[in-house]
């Protein structure tokens, strides 16, 4: 696996799996993906999934040395809940630290609950701390509030939705680009794409790692769910070719601005209330 080393010096995995709305049944296939290979996995108090990672990483036999866990918090605890919902991810994932911690949407409270992120960073709990789906104006405040500018955003990127300007703005200050549903919530329309299967067929590779590909070659990790061992194979089989000048500038010009998701800019926070507080 090659690493993508953070601005404050933490190696992060290339490619991580993410496992957004991954259940109880699916614990074989987290155990399949650690034993062969992944060493990334991305969670969120959100995806209500925590103690579902715990076992999958006890059964998997992989040392928690070895492995980067990643999870959030969640919108109803920002403020002076943070804390109080990071020890309870802690006991859930059966750690005494995180690798990265996410601000899962720049929900009210924000920078008050960023300020706790660098308390528990400080106090070794956290290796590195980040952001999801913040836009330049929440970055430049939480640069401005605090001592420590974020070292991942984690935002929805695609060939659909490629994040030009945000992906600059991001690179200017030194904050790693993460690409969460980076097949656009598995769009048919992308991965039937002639541009991108052409170029798969040239590779012998799919459209899928295709688009991978593309994001590791812009700098940008990338954290694809699967519970199928086959995909979950193909999506760690990215090193073995590379993409030209030309055929990036073919997928770029694919952008269409094109949102899968809800925009972080129209009060996604009001989704909270799908979810009750964590703590």
């Amino acid at each position: 696996m090659e690493h993508f080393i953070l601005n404050n010096g933490v190696q992060m995995p290339k490619v991580g799996l993410g496992v957004y709305n991954i259940k109880n049944n699916n614990e074989d296939a987290l155990v399949w993906a650690l034993q062969n290979g992944y060493r990334h996995l991305d969670t969120a108090a959100a995806y209500r999934n925590e103690e579902l990672i715990a076992r999958a990483i006890q059964k998997s036999g992989v040392p928690r040395s070895e492995l980067f866990i990643t999870t959030k918090v969640w919108s109803t605890d920002l403020g002076r809940k943070t804390r109080k919902a990071f020890e309870a991810s802690l006991q859930k994932l059966q750690t005494d630290y995180v690798d990265l911690y996410l601000i899962h949407w720049p929900a009210k409270h924000y920078l008050e609950s960023w300020n706790i992120l660098e308390s528990l960073y400080k106090e070794g709990k956290i290796r590195a701390i980040g952001v999801s789906n913040f836009e330049p104006e929440h970055l430049d405040k939480v640069m401005k509030q605090g001592t420590i500018v974020p070292a991942v955003n984690q935002i929805q990127t695609n060939p659909l939705l490629q994040q030009g300007s945000l992906h600059d703005f991001m690179g200017k200050h030194g904050i790693q680009h993460v690409a969460w549903s980076p097949f656009g919530h598995g769009n048919s329309e992308m991965l039937t794409h002639p541009v991108l299967t052409e170029m798969a067929e040239r590779y012998d590779k799919t459209a899928a790692q295709v688009i991978l590909r593309w994001n590791l070659e812009r700098g940008i990790a990338v954290i694809p769910k699967s519970v199928t061992p086959a995909r979950l194979k193909q999506n760690l089989e990215l090193f073995d070719f590379s993409l030209s000048d030309e055929e990036m500038k073919r997928i770029a010009a694919l952008d269409q601005n094109k949102r899968g998701f809800t925009d972080p800019q129209n009060k996604f926070y009001l989704w909270t209330t799908r979810f009750t507080p964590l703590s």
